[in-house]
């Protein structure tokens, strides 16, 4: 009886701890490099070493996490390389996704991007860093999920788990003071119903940071 009823409580609790984790990862509360334990974790979020080992277990599979040979878990310092074929994939998938939602981006759809991007553009104001990145994501998943494709969308949300950190480290090296002009070239696209427009602003808004960072090295 015992085995039966601590199980579930031991899965919700790995659920809510990778749910947790996978979030702050993506929305870059976690600097490239940072070390995370089970014990720092289990005594953070209150949680048994089972868990814990399962919620990193999950994250490490989906890139989000990097596992050493010494068995020391972080969140991952991408190369160059690895930021340039990341920022490729994004260049690829994103501009689809954008392509299939044209076709449903009604006027309601475009008032929430509207002002997904005024919340973009506080946080800019604030300099805070982390809800620039969750509202950017935010902005740009919202008009995906009107694609219907799901797959493609799992696809590139693993690709910004993957770039979580290291965006926090370019938002962090740039010190933006204004909001992407490239959303507003966005939204016009979608009014217009101008497909080739709205792959253009969608290819370089998500790629034109990462290369930049790439190029320059960090």
């Amino acid at each position: 009886m015992t085995t039966i009823t601590t199980r579930p409580i031991e899965t919700a609790a790995h659920d809510r701890l990778y749910r947790n984790l996978r979030q702050q990862i993506m929305v870059g509360e976690l600097l490239p490099g940072t070390a995370l334990t089970l014990r720092g974790l289990g005594k953070q979020y209150n949680v048994s070493m089972t868990p814990a080992r399962e919620a990193l277990r999950r994250l490490v599979a989906e890139g989000a996490l990097t596992l050493s040979s010494s068995g020391r878990v972080t969140t991952p310092e991408l190369s160059n390389e690895r930021i340039e074929e990341l920022a490729s994939l994004r260049a690829l998938i994103e501009p689809e996704l954008s392509s299939r939602a044209l076709p449903r981006a009604h006027l309601a759809l475009i008032d929430r991007l509207s002002a997904i991007n005024v919340a973009n553009a506080e946080a800019v104001a604030k300099q805070d860093a982390v809800g620039y990145i969750r509202t950017n994501l935010e902005f740009h998943r919202t008009l995906y999920l009107r694609a219907q494709a799901p797959a493609m969308l799992a696809v590139i949300e693993t690709v910004w788990l993957q770039l979580g950190p290291t965006m926090r480290a370019l938002y962090n090296k740039v010190q933006r003071n204004e909001p992407p002009r490239h959303h507003r070239m966005i939204l016009a696209a979608l009014r217009a119903g101008d497909e080739p427009a709205l792959r253009l602003a969608v290819r370089t808004d998500v790629t034109q940071g990462l290369r930049h960072l790439a190029q320059r090295g960090w």
